[in-house]
């Protein structure tokens, strides 16, 4: 050991600077040979040396060159020297001990007994939890004893409620008025009948056979005092000039209620009040409908008799065979005129007979037509929304008016055979499809059926009217009608305003079947037309009596307004070509060598270069006859159209065309002359065409 101390001393410097050399190191060390060194393993010794490289306790060691036995000597001596002195320490503290470990044993003792009384307070505590379970399912139990409890009781209070019979009500219902407490008390008795009646286990209740012979006995005394009273009020609408409309509004709607009871609890006592009030309104409304029209009879003014047709001669009928009332009005059996009004006036209230009666007015049918008809829709208006309101049921409204609609049937069907008037028939029927709009607007489908059975049959006596004006026509005698003057024939005035008030009432209704009708009219009054123009002796006249009647019929339908259509087309179609004869005719009476001499000899001079060339001596005594004496004939030719034609308008412009043809067939004989030979001969005589233009505008200034 001294030479390896000797060694590590001797070469402590060369090691601090050198690594030091574990593997000599543990060369140098004699291990033991052990009986088990075979079962020893170096595997990993190694790998754990390289670990104890890093270990400062074993650096520092094998850095001093101590010897790892000597080493571990020190650290057992170490050992046993720090285990002496433990175990002096131990005796020095051995009472310290002693006394601990009495304390623990002390700490045992309380322990065990806090254990103990732990345990006795875990089995309280086990107990409590389950007698709290108790009393939570004995409250629930409670609670639900209680709940069960109170819907019985509410039920028991509901069924107590409903079926008791408090003296208040038997006051009320036996002694009471029937007022607004009588209806709220017999509402009540209502829903207690209801109640016994409806709920089958009521029925089976003892309750019930004590309440129900009073409940009986309220309601048999209800149903007379409410029968009495209801009966009493609808005898007030029999009284004469009784509001029917406010007492219904008023009186008998506030107590509607009546009505609903009487028909819930005792159908019989219903149908009998319902029964009255039926009787006693078409007894009521019958009576004012009949007074109605019996006071607007007297105001009917009349217009057309059977004899009053668009071909029939009025001229033979006595003055004094017709009265001043109807030839005041006659014009109006062809001419709309004022009668349109009645359309725009369709809202307006009816007539009151007695302050027309008292000015001595008179009105056309179709005025009292739609004033009924107003008063009518009024009066159904009403009553329908009253019988739905009072009894619920829209039925009573038909089984009411059943009545008054027979009233006012029994009226019509008297006037309607007797009425010849076609305009306010189509006025009647147009008044009807007006009406038919309003109810409409209502929403008031009660007099639907009415409306159109009225329609349907004014519909076949307008045709049958209208046949009778066109068979007039068709078998008119036209020596009884021909007058031996061109003016528009009356005839055909009459036949102009008819076509035109019929065309002005189908403006917005575009009725098809009428339209035929008119262009049948239309053909028949040609054919007559045509006939009567034949009886004037001259050409001239014909066409003259022709274009006065189109030139009028032209005016009435355009003073209709815009709607003339195809017929005012026809007319103005016919006018045009008369027109072109007229003027043809009027030029040959007054220019007549001049107009042949064009149509002859200018003509075949144009068309063909092999006849006789026309020649001076040809056309000089036309010239000078046309400038001897144009101004004289053009102002003959004014006064012709003046005196032929009733309309200054249509005159002028005929006159227009005579003129400016006459400057045309001038103008005609102008061009033809400058190509004979020596033409310019009869310059001198020419007149020039600003001459005739000039003279032209004069009478266009002049008109």
């Amino acid at each position: 050991m001294a030479m390896v101390e000797g060694r590590s001393l001797g070469d402590e410097a060369s090691d601090s600077r050198n690594a030091f050399d574990l593997g000599t190191f543990v060369g140098d060390l004699s291990v033991e040979e052990d009986a088990d060194s075979d079962d020893i393993s170096l595997e990993g010794l190694e790998r754990e040396l390289e670990e104890c490289k890093s270990d400062d306790v074993v650096v520092n060691i094998l850095s001093k060159g101590t010897k790892l036995r000597d080493y571990a000597k020190g650290v057992e001596n170490n050992l046993r020297q720090v285990e002496l002195d433990s175990i002096q320490d131990y005796i020095k503290e051995s009472d310290n001990l002693v006394s601990l470990h009495d304390q623990i044993r002390d700490c045992d003792i309380i322990l065990s007994q806090m254990e103990s009384l732990l345990s006795g307070f875990q089995v309280e505590i086990g107990s409590i939890s389950s007698d709290i379970k108790i009393l939570q399912e004995k409250s629930m139990d409670m609670s639900l004893k209680l709940k069960n409890r109170k819907v019985a009781e509410s039920k028991l209070a509901k069924f107590v409620e409903d079926i008791i019979v408090p003296p208040r009500m038997v006051d009320i219902i036996v002694d009471g008025e029937v007022n607004d407490e009588y209806l709220r008390t017999l509402e009540i008795l209502s829903k207690k009948l209801k109640f016994v009646e409806v709920d089958p286990l009521v029925k089976s209740s003892k309750a019930l056979k004590d309440v129900q012979p009073e409940l009986e006995k309220l309601r048999q005394k209800a149903v007379s005092k409410v029968f009495d009273f209801i009966v009493q009020k609808l005898y007030a609408l029999r009284k004469p000039k009784t509001n029917i409309q406010i007492l219904q509004q008023s009186v008998l709607l506030k107590y509607k209620y009546v009505i609903t009871f009487l028909k819930e609890n005792v159908r019989e006592v219903y149908n009998e009040v319902r029964g009255a009030y039926i009787d006693t309104m078409n007894k009521v409304l019958s009576a004012h409908f009949r007074a109605y029209i019996q006071a607007l009879e007297k105001l009917q003014l009349d217009i057309a008799t059977s004899s009053d047709l668009i071909g029939v001669d009025t001229r033979s009928t006595s003055l004094f065979s017709r009265s001043r009332e109807t030839l005041k009005n006659r014009s109006s059996i062809f001419a709309l005129g004022e009668r349109i009004n009645i359309l725009k006036e369709i809202e307006q209230p009816a007539l009151i007979p007695h302050i027309a009666e008292a000015n001595s007015q008179k009105y056309p049918y179709e005025v009292l037509f739609r004033s009924l008809h107003k008063l009518l829709m009024d009066t159904a208006t009403s009553e329908y929304l009253f019988c739905d309101e009072f009894f619920g049921e829209e039925s009573i409204f038909y089984e009411i008016f059943a009545g008054p609609f027979a009233v006012v049937d029994e009226h019509f069907n008297t006037i309607l055979p007797n009425s010849y008037d076609a305009i306010g028939l189509m006025l009647m029927i147009r008044i009807i499809h007006q009406h038919q709009l309003i109810m409409s607007r209502r929403r008031i489908p009660c007099l639907d059926s009415y409306l159109d059975k009225v329609n349907i049959s004014l519909w076949p006596r307008f045709k049958m009217v209208f046949d009778l004006h066109l068979s007039s026509l068709r078998n008119a005698s036209v020596k009884t009608l021909w007058e031996d003057d061109v003016h528009p024939h009356y005839v055909m005035r009459r036949y102009a305003e008819f076509t035109a008030s019929l065309i002005h009432l189908n403006f917005e209704f575009g009725d098809g079947q009428l339209e035929l009708n008119l262009e049948r009219l239309r053909i028949a009054v040609d054919e007559l037309l045509i006939k009567l123009a034949k009886m004037f002796p001259k050409p001239k006249l014909q066409i003259v009596f022709l274009i006065n009647n189109y030139d009028m019929t032209i005016s009435v339908l355009k003073e209709a307004g815009p709607e003339g259509g195809k017929i005012q087309l026809h007319f103005e179609e016919l006018l045009r070509i008369n027109t072109g004869l007229f003027v043809e005719e009027l030029l040959l009476e007054h220019f007549g060598d001049l107009i042949k001499f064009l149509k002859t000899r200018v003509s075949e001079d144009s068309n063909s270069s092999s006849e006789k060339p026309i020649t001076v001596a040809e056309v000089e005594p036309i010239v000078k006859d046309f400038a001897s004496r144009w101004r004289a004939a053009i102002e003959l030719m004014n006064k012709d159209v003046f005196t032929c034609f009733s309309n200054f308008l249509c005159g002028m412009e005929i006159l227009r065309a005579a003129l400016t043809q006459l400057l045309l067939y001038y103008t005609r004989l102008s061009d033809s002359i400058k190509k004979i030979d020596e033409g310019s001969l009869l310059n001198k005589d020419l007149v020039s065409v600003s001459s005739i233009i000039y003279e032209i505008k004069k009478y266009s200034r002049a008109f």
